[in-house]
C-alpha cells in the first residue's frame, strides 16, 4: 500500500469512527433514573400488545388503562433488579428504539409507532426461534418484562379467570 493511500484510509477511518461515536452519544438511554425512557416505553408497549394479544381487554379504554398499569409496574420491576440487570436492560432498551436495533435484533421493518400487532408478533416469534443467542436472550428479556408486570396486576386476573388471593 502506498503511503498516500494509507494516510487517506487512516483519515477516512477516523472520520467514520468520529461520526459513529457522535451518533452513539446521541442515543437516548433505555433507562433514565431507573425508569423506562419514553422510546423504551413505546417499545415495551408495542411488544406487550403483541405478546398479550387475546389477553388484553378488547375495549380500547380498558386496554389503555391495562397497558399504562403494565408500564408502571415494569418500572417497579426494574427498580427491584440488581444494577447489572438494570444496565443490561438499559442497553437493550437503548438499542431497540433505533432503526438498527429494530431491524437487526427484532427483525421488524416498520417503525414501532406504525407497526401492527401482527407484524410485531411475527418479529417476536422470529426472535424466539432464532438461531442467534443474542436474539433469543433479547426475546426472553422482553418476555419477562411484559409477563411479570402484566400478570401481577389485578386487571389481568379477571381475564384469566383468577379470583385473586384468598383472605387468610
Amino acid at each position: 500500500m502506498q503511503r498516500r493511500s494509507f494516510l487517506t484510509l487512516g483519515i477516512g477511518s477516523a472520520i467514520v469512527l468520529a461520526a459513529a461515536g457522535g451518533a452513539v452519544a446521541l442515543l437516548q438511554p433505555g433507562l433514565v433514573n431507573g425508569k423506562l425512557s419514553a422510546p423504551a416505553r413505546l417499545v415495551l408497549r408495542r411488544v406487550a400488545q403483541a405478546m398479550l394479544a387475546g389477553t388484553l381487554p378488547v375495549d380500547a379504554a380498558a386496554q389503555e388503562v391495562s397497558l399504562l398499569a403494565l408500564l408502571d409496574r415494569a418500572d417497579n420491576f426494574i427498580a427491584g433488579t440488581p444494577p447489572s440487570v438494570q444496565a443490561e436492560l438499559s442497553q437493550l432498551f437503548t438499542l431497540l428504539p433505533t432503526m438498527a436495533g429494530r431491524r437487526g435484533i427484532v427483525g421488524l421493518s416498520a417503525p414501532w409507532e406504525s407497526a401492527t400487532v401482527a407484524e410485531v408478533g411475527e418479529a417476536l416469534q422470529g426472535m424466539r426461534t432464532s438461531g442467534t443467542a443474542l436474539k433469543q436472550q433479547a426475546y426472553l428479556g422482553l418476555h419477562d418484562m411484559v409477563c411479570a408486570p402484566y400478570f401481577s396486576g389485578e386487571e389481568s386476573w379477571a381475564v384469566l379467570g383468577y379470583p385473586g388471593p384468598t383472605a387468610v
